[in-house]
């Protein structure tokens, strides 16, 4: 019985990988590249093939090639609209390009990468290309450290970032572009994930920065509270210390 569990679980890791072997620029696959990316034999692709076709998972095309199918996009949808409800964030990214004229995204940790959910793209000719479901180390770039700054355990080397309340990145992902992020936190209290602008590095001078810098805590605060998170969370550790220090004294009054 136990052996027959380990055979299913087995099925199911080929057939996901079958699934992880579609990038984001394909299009369409044949057997030979699915075989080629997933070290499995051709036989065993088509029978996976097979039971994912049947459910919708993968269609086949006239000319024999195997694309997504539309029952990944309905998932998508699902994972969409009960982790990050597009309604909330998509507007407030609208409203960063239109003030910065820079794209903006929002990006949420998935294991060790920093995965872009929502984008929202700079009518500029010159802009980093990026799309939802593309990711990225997530200790390389400003979306991915403004979230590890603010995951329990904080990283020591990124106190800057906890303390300034957001991540500033120059060509760590993208070579010759730069970018802006601040975390933003749900009703639990803890990071949802973050609001990030990018674009040319050419266009993030110093007094830019500063700018964007202020845009990019009131965005990510707008987020959190569309999240029913703590607005106050997503205001920097010098600004929030400031704070408690009255409450601190007042509270001591009141226990003499």
């Amino acid at each position: 019985m136990a052996d027959t569990g380990e055979k299913a679980v087995a099925s199911v890791e080929r057939a996901l990988s079958v699934l992880e072997a579609f990038h984001t620029d394909d299009t369409d696959l044949s057997l030979a590249v699915l075989a080629e990316r997933t070290g499995l034999y051709k036989s065993t692709i088509l029978r996976l093939l097979a039971t994912l076709e049947r459910f919708g998972y993968v269609t086949r095309k006239l000319d024999g090639n195997y694309g997504v199918g539309p029952a990944a996009l309905r998932l998508a949808a699902v994972y969409q609209r009960t982790t990050q409800p597009a309604e909330r964030i998509l507007p407030i990214l609208t409203g960063l390009v239109e003030a910065t004229r820079e794209s903006a995204s929002f990006t949420v940790r998935n294991g060790d990468s920093a995965v872009c959910i929502y984008r929202v793209d700079s009518p500029q000719m010159v802009r980093d290309h990026v799309k939802p479901g593309d990711a990225h180390p997530i200790d390389r770039g400003a979306s991915g450290r403004a979230i590890l700054a603010f995951t329990h355990p904080y990283p020591a080397r990124l106190a800057s970032v906890r303390s300034d309340g957001v991540a500033i990145a120059l060509g760590e992902v993208t070579p010759d572009f730069a970018s802006i992020a601040a975390p933003v936190f749900d009703v639990t209290g803890n990071v949802a994930g973050s609001i990030s602008i990018s674009g040319p590095s050419t266009r993030f001078p110093a007094a830019t920065t500063s700018r964007m810098r202020l845009l990019i805590l009131e965005a990510a605060q707008s987020v959190t509270l569309g999240l029913g998170g703590d607005a106050t969370a997503t205001r920097t550790e010098s600004h929030r210390a400031s704070r408690a220090k009255p409450r601190a004294a007042v509270r001591a009054k009141r226990r003499s």
